[in-house]
């Protein structure tokens, strides 16, 4: 388990390494977070046991790992179900703020970008096996087939 306290003091090569973004695309993603949250828990609710920057680093975990909802829960000392509820949380309110969205297919064929396209043969061909004859194979007898 790493928490945020231990990989804000990493080197920015070093964090885009274990994160998998940029410092300044944790930073805006933790800005957007915080924002719905206080939303969230305007009047009620429960905190939750982690802060917002290791909920986050949950969910990079998660994405960019492919590590187990149970794995991860257990790494940070919270109930699979709630690390569920978090990642999909997280993944939601990125979505829905629009900041970290792909273009569409119909943006990319509006845009003035030419592509260039590599097709790349990728047959199969045959492998070279021993041919088959009396010599090679052994014979079994059909009563000490069982």
């Amino acid at each position: 388990m790493i928490k945020y306290e231990i990989v804000k003091e990493y080197s920015d090569g070093q964090f885009r390494r274990i994160t998998g973004v940029k410092r300044t695309t944790f930073e805006k993603m933790i800005k957007i977070l915080k924002k719905s949250y206080a939303e969230k828990h305007r009047k009620r609710g429960r905190k939750s046991k982690l802060s917002i920057e290791d909920q986050l680093l949950t969910a990079l975990e998660y994405w960019r790992e492919y590590r187990t909802y149970a794995h991860i829960a257990a790494s940070y000392g919270i109930a699979e179900s709630n690390m569920y509820q978090n990642i999909k949380w997280i993944d939601e309110v990125l979505i829905k703020n629009g900041t970290f969205s792909l273009p569409g297919k119909k943006e990319l064929l509006k845009s003035d970008v030419e592509y260039e396209v590599i097709l790349i043969d990728a047959t199969e061909t045959p492998v070279e096996r021993s041919q088959k004859n009396k010599e090679n194979t052994t014979q079994a007898r059909k009563k000490d087939i069982h």
